[in-house]
């Protein structure tokens, strides 16, 4: 049986999958002053952008899905492991340039936080696992280029 807060956050899951991708609905569940936190990017987001990420996922996996293997809830705390999964078929921006896709399955491990508020999401803090969604991709990190760089000056 699923409690009143952890409805608001199966709703918000459902509204951020790629074949329903409801963004307004997705914003609509969280509190005036309500915030997304992407922990692992140190991005915040809030208002009319709680939604970004969501439209930034489906743009490079449009069958964006998140599998939710535990979901563990405390008053009005929701606590998930999942795993984000899709299908890279859409170009990658990333600084460099266009990753092209390569039709690769993505399963990043992830872990979410949500804190409701009078039947709203007041925080929600995602923390992805962007090395393994990095190699899924097929961007790898280049630590040649770390070790050969001039080390800073104190």
């Amino acid at each position: 049986m699923t409690t009143k807060v952890e409805e608001v956050v199966r709703k918000a899951y459902h509204y951020a999958e790629g074949d329903v991708l409801d963004v307004q609905a997705f914003v609509d569940l969280f509190t005036e002053d309500g915030v997304f936190r992407d922990m692992v990017n140190g991005q915040e987001y809030r208002g009319e952008h709680l939604g970004d990420v969501l439209t930034w996922m489906t743009k490079f996996a449009p069958d964006i899905h998140r599998e939710l293997h535990r979901v563990t809830v405390l008053g009005d705390v929701v606590a998930i492991e999942l795993s984000i999964q899709g299908t890279f078929t859409q170009p990658f921006e990333s600084p460099a340039g266009l990753v092209q896709p390569t039709g690769a399955k993505l399963d990043i491990p992830t872990g979410d936080f949500w804190y409701v508020r009078d039947g709203k999401i007041s925080e929600f803090n995602c923390y992805v696992g962007v090395s393994v969604m990095l190699a899924q991709l097929g961007i790898n990190p280049d630590f040649a280029s770390a070790v050969a760089a001039t080390p800073a000056t104190a």
